[in-house]
């Protein structure tokens, strides 16, 4: 691997193999997020415990500080709105140009696998991968299911994260399912790191199906709502950490939050 992709990708991952990937991109298709009006200010806190931040173009000009000394995960596609016929209809949004422009450390594309627009997201991928191979910057293929994702199988999120590393991607995140998560992480041959999907109803279920992917292959966790929507999001995040870094169980991790919380 060149030494340039392999550098992007230890400043990513850390020394242990595992990653805290802190997404706010979420407005690039739902628009305004409840607790991201302001995403200076909700992530500011957090980032401590994070090792990268998944962001678009405009909130990392508008809202993030330059002197950021995270790494930077660049949302590069979209095209679509929650108000629209169909969030899969989606391209490539950020230039070559762009990415190098912005310093950023790796890129984050979303592919739509089964959908009427599988072809033009995969093909997004691989044109993507084509740009970014000559910089030395890593692609994170994101295996969208949008609203359906609870109605995917371990079947299916394993052909979406194969077919993602199969054209090229570095990293693919997907998301956790409690029957055959590792069968997911087995048929792909690089890094598998987890989404977090719907809201989870406590803080507990987050522990525990981050614990679980973890034990069960993934390298770490890309999640946004359920730490900076949460009442007290730096107690999840450091929780989340020790999870991830640490090997805490989600008993230890609860106790590191409800310490955190009423410190």
């Amino acid at each position: 691997m060149d030494w340039g992709m392999q550098n992007r990708l230890n400043r990513l991952i850390g020394p242990d193999g595992h990653c805290f990937f802190l997404p706010i991109d979420h407005g690039y298709f739902q628009g305004p997020t409840r607790c991201l009006e302001k995403p200076g200010e909700t992530i500011k806190p957090i980032l401590p415990y994070c090792d990268a931040l998944f962001v678009t173009r405009g909130i990392l000009r508008s809202s993030v500080d330059p002197g950021l000394d995270k790494p930077v995960i660049l949302r590069v596609s979209g095209g679509t709105s929650m108000v629209g016929q169909d969030l899969a209809n989606e391209v490539l949004t950020t230039s070559i140009e762009e990415i190098l422009r912005l310093n950023a450390a790796a890129v984050g594309i979303s592919i739509f696998v089964g959908t009427d627009y599988e072809r033009q997201t995969l093909l997004s991928l691989a044109d993507l991968v084509n740009e970014c191979e000559d910089y030395g910057i890593p692609v994170m293929a994101v295996t969208a299911v949008g609203k359906e994702v609870g109605q995917k199988d371990a079947r299916y999120l394993a052909m979406a994260c194969r077919i993602a590393a199969e054209l090229g991607a570095k990293v693919v995140k997907t998301y956790w399912c409690d029957k055959d998560f590792d069968k997911v992480v087995e048929g792909c041959p690089v890094p598998v790191v987890m989404a977090g999907g719907p809201k989870c109803e406590t803080e507990l279920e987050v522990f525990e199906f981050v614990y679980d992917g973890m034990q069960k292959g993934a390298i770490g966790i890309n999640l946004g709502r359920n730490v900076w929507q949460n009442p007290r999001p730096v107690a999840v995040a450091r929780a989340l950490r020790a999870i991830v870094h640490e090997k805490a169980t989600p008993k230890e991790a609860h106790q590191i939050f409800e310490e955190t919380k009423s410190g």
